[in-house]
């Protein structure tokens, strides 16, 4: 059986930290900034986690699993 590919994409959007975690950044932060808070244009700017129920299909999509 021949190997998975990585998605492009997936690759250049995600991270897997050392803990086997995967982490993402967050949306909105491209433009339209005014009528946003400076505490939320700040908390967007930290990376996140990506939650359990997505786990499984985006270790697919960067062929983990």
């Amino acid at each position: 059986m021949p190997k998975m590919k990585t998605k492009s994409g997936s690759k250049k959007r995600f991270t897997i930290t050392g803990s086997g975690k995967i982490r993402r950044n967050h949306a909105f932060v491209r433009h339209i900034l005014t009528s946003k808070t400076r505490k939320r244009k700040r908390n967007l700017r930290k990376a996140g986690l990506i939650d359990v129920a997505d786990m499984k299909l985006i270790q697919r999509a960067l062929a983990l699993r």
